[in-house]
């Protein structure tokens, strides 16, 4: 019971604080009524004091309205200052006024401020109170510095519980460090409750330890609840700062402006951060070479700067820096380590090439092409086998014709300097040029503090070298009348020496000539004439007659010409007629044109005259000529002569009298267009235009032979099948079964004899000849034509079904329609009459 005493009193005070707190909520809770806050005695501005309850006054109020500027209340109830306020020990007071307008209804808050004197005094009475009853069984912070050196075990707290003082209480402990890894660093009393520490303990590997400690009775009874036992190590100064890299290498371009960052460093450090034992400081402890200084670091970032813009990289290219890092903010009594930063200069093209001769001498042979003729070399500063230190040249002067062209050799960095186009030592024997030389990366430096771009002059000399002979201009053209004699002489073709301009000492030669027609002097080049020049041969083309000339002079050396003979033309052709047939169709036409043409030039041409040169008065009275133009004439008919073929001859004469006479035909020719006469004209000639060879003579004779033998073998079986001799009709007796060229008169009708029927019909022109039969052989089958008259020779023409034959009396035609029958129906015709013996194997003709 005694233990209750100290409990209740505790209790009691535990009351006494929260009474303020409840009674700040009473008056929140009731609607409109005065509402006390409890706020430091110090107020500042725009600080929330508390919050009023308004909603039992109104749902929405729509003015809010503090009678104290001091104060400001929101639509939520919450208060805050406006102004900083300092409280006396009195109340205040302040009306909160709220009005609702749509309503028309207005209330009233009171609400007082009273200073936190009270409450912090309770709540002093209260820890004294706790004092007095020793009350220790609670989360107490215990800590311990990492790496302690003893003496061990070393004492870090006494807990207790209050509730010994009835009981007898044992006191016992578990969590890491206890019954976990790391196992029994830490034991506590049983019975004392002192807590002890057997070890050291590295604070980078434990930052803290949580423990859980019991208090038990003997007949385990726990009085207590388990108190969380928090053991914090404390941090010492004992780990060094690192650097991430033991070697740091940076490049920082050379002529760089001051303040360009070079690079950054980092260090780590494993103690506790936010502490003076990681708070590191970085710093440059020295540089090779010491002079001048170029660079520093920043205390806190590690960052590299330069402080110069004379960095060279021509001078030095690398520099190296000892660098420190020590924790506790650099004072001289932290941790410190140090490491090695390498800065490399890198280049830029500040250094431009320079030829390390000013001018050269070199020497080339006329003639020569794709030839290295020099090399030139330069000097540049700037890193080797870069963009900043190849070199680009360039021909300045004396290159106009684009003879030279100068380029980079890729391995040596040297110009090469060719020749791309041949030289003329008759035209030149010194060529100067200028040459100049630039980087491939542009020059960075600024443009006033720039040097002038080095040049070089290059005097080139062209030997001279025997060139042989040149053929210049390679045709040369002499000229010559188509009429000069043979033997006539002219200048030929012309080489010289382009090292004397002359052409002594060369020697001529032939290599064509077509027709033979001149000799060439082997020691001038002039040409004679061997025979006549004749304009207008086939193997001259627009007037000129060409010949090939070798020239070749006492080293062997030569050139290939050609010289052109110019034919002038004289007038040695007369005009001719060129077509001689000329065809009229009566009566569509009743003229045609003809054309005359004159190989001579037009100057020796037209206009031409046409006249008839023939004596006959015939030809006289039946055709006229008339002129056209310069090279035509109209021939036309008069008198309405006959069909057929007329010739006569007509004089063409050229404008200077010369003249020629054209033997010309013309047909006249009852037909519709000209090709229809030609076609006709060719089948009357038939084929008196082919020639048959032996074989085919031979061949046409052995058919012949075996026909005759197929039709003897018929006959002979026919007249012993029957030895009865018929009589032939009378009309038959008329009939001819031979084909007669004797002329006779004959009559336009249609004969019926028998089964044979003859029609001759369309009879075209003013009179009529007669009727002719003839044999046809046709698509394979013999057909017989018999008229009736006497006979008379025709020319034919075969269709199907009609026989065109041409009137020789009167130019025109006739169309006969025959009914022919075929070699079967002859056959049954003649065999019984040909069986009788008066007629065996003779034809009967009767008269």
């Amino acid at each position: 019971m005694a233990a209750l005493g100290p409990a209740r009193s505790w209790s009691r005070a535990l009351c006494r604080l929260l009474l303020p707190t409840l009674t700040i909520l009473t008056f929140a809770c009731d609607a409109c009524k005065p509402v006390v806050l409890y706020v430091p005695s110090k107020l500042d501005a725009e600080k929330f004091i508390g919050r009023v309850n308004l909603d039992e006054c109104f749902r929405s109020a729509n003015l809010i309205h503090s009678s104290d500027p001091d104060f400001q209340v929101l639509e939520d109830g919450s208060v805050y200052t406006t102004n900083a306020v300092l409280l006396s020990s009195q109340k205040r007071e302040f009306i909160v006024l709220l009005l609702n307008t749509e309503s028309h209804e207005e209330k009233t808050i009171s609400v007082f401020l009273e200073t936190q004197i009270k409450v912090q005094e309770e709540k002093h009475s209260t820890e004294q109170l706790l004092r007095r009853s020793k009350r220790r069984w609670a989360p107490i912070p215990c800590s311990m510095v990492e790496n302690s050196l003893g003496p061990f075990p070393l004492f870090l707290q006494q807990i207790q519980s209050d509730t010994a003082q009835n009981y007898t209480i044992y006191y016992s402990i578990s969590g890491p460090g206890v019954d976990q890894e790391p196992r029994n660093l830490f034991y506590v009393e049983r019975d004392t409750g002192n807590l002890y520490c057997r070890g050291p303990v590295d604070r980078e590997q434990y930052e803290s330890f949580q423990l859980v400690a019991f208090a038990t009775t003997p007949d385990g009874y726990t009085p207590e609840l388990p108190l969380p036992l928090v053991i914090k190590v404390e941090d010492e100064n004992d780990n060094y700062p690192i650097f991430t890299e033991t070697t740091y290498i940076f490049t920082v371009f050379e002529n760089c402006r001051v303040g360009t960052t070079v690079g950054q460093v980092c260090a780590t450090d494993n103690d506790e951060p936010d502490t003076m034992h990681t708070r590191l400081r970085y710093s440059i402890l020295e540089q090779q070479p010491a002079r001048p200084t170029l660079f520093t670091m920043h205390p806190s970032t590690g960052v590299i700067t330069t402080t110069s813009s004379q960095l060279d990289r021509e001078v030095l290219d690398t520099y190296q820096l000892k660098i420190k890092v020590q924790d506790m903010d650099g004072q001289h009594f932290g941790l410190q380590t140090t490491a090695t930063c390498i800065i490399n200069i890198g280049d830029v093209n500040d250094n431009l090439p320079a030829f390390t001769r000013t001018s050269y001498v070199t020497s080339v042979e006329e003639n020569t092409v794709d030839v290295e003729i020099l090399r030139v070399t330069v000097q540049d500063k700037d890193l080797a086998n870069t963009a900043n230190w190849r070199a680009n040249y360039t021909i300045l002067k004396g290159n106009e014709n684009g003879r030279f062209k100068i380029i980079t050799d890729p391995q040596t960095n040297e110009g090469v300097l060719c020749v791309i186009k041949p030289l003329d030592y008759e035209e030149t024997q010194q060529v100067t040029l200028e040459i100049g030389v630039t980087n491939e990366a542009p020059y960075t430096r600024d443009l006033t503090s720039q040097l002038v771009t080095s040049t070089a002059t290059v005097t080139v000399m062209v030997k001279n070298q025997d060139e042989g002979p040149e053929c210049r201009p390679p045709t040369q053209t002499v000229r010559i009348k188509e009429n000069a004699p043979v033997g006539t002489q002219s200048d030929g073709y012309k080489a010289y020496d382009p090292e004397t301009r002359s052409n002594s000492g060369i020697r001529y030669r032939k290599l064509s000539d077509p027709r033979g027609w001149v000799t060439l002097d082997e020691n001038s080049g002039s040409i004679t004439l061997l025979r006549n020049l004749d304009r207008e041969a086939d193997s001259i083309h627009n007037g000129v007659y060409s010949i090939t000339v070798l020239a070749s002079d006492q080293n062997g050396k030569s050139c290939t010409g050609t010289l052109g003979i110019i034919i002038e033309d004289v007038n040695d052709n007369g005009p001719f007629i060129p077509r001689t047939v000329v065809t009229i169709c009566k009566p569509t036409m009743f003229s045609a044109e003809i054309v005359a043409v004159d190989p001579d030039e037009p100057i020796n041409g037209p206009p031409f005259d046409f006249s008839l040169e023939s004596s006959d008065s015939e030809v006289q009275r039946l055709w006229r000529l008339t002129r056209i133009n310069d090279t035509a004439a109209r021939l036309s008919y008069q008198n309405d002569p006959p069909f057929g073929s007329y010739v006569m001859p007509v004089r063409v004469t050229d404008r200077l009298g010369l003249s020629s006479v054209t033997s010309l035909t013309v047909r006249l020719c009852d037909c519709v267009t000209p090709a229809e006469c030609d076609v006709r004209s060719m089948e009357r000639q038939g084929g008196g235009a082919v020639r048959l060879g032996p074989w085919a003579i031979l061949a046409i004779l052995l058919g012949v032979a075996l026909l005759f033998c197929v039709l003897f073998t018929l006959v002979c079986a026919a007249s012993r099948a029957t030895r009865e001799v018929k009589a032939l009709p009378d009309d038959l007796a008329q009939q001819n079964l031979i084909v007669s060229n004797t002329e006779a008169p004959g009559d336009d009708k249609v004969y019926s004899t028998n089964a044979f029927t003859t029609h001759t019909m369309g009879v075209s022109g003013q009179g009529t000849c007669g009727a002719v039969g003839s044999g046809v052989r046709n698509g394979g089958q013999e057909t017989i034509e018999m008229v009736k008259g006497g006979q008379q020779t025709v020319d034919a023409y075969r269709g199907a079904g009609h026989v065109h034959t041409l009137d020789r009396c009167r130019g025109g035609h006739v169309e006969m329609e025959n009914s022919r029958y075929t070699y079967s129906e002859w056959h049954n015709f003649t065999q019984p009459r040909l069986g009788e013996e008066s007629i065996r194997g003779h034809t009967l003709i009767k008269n």
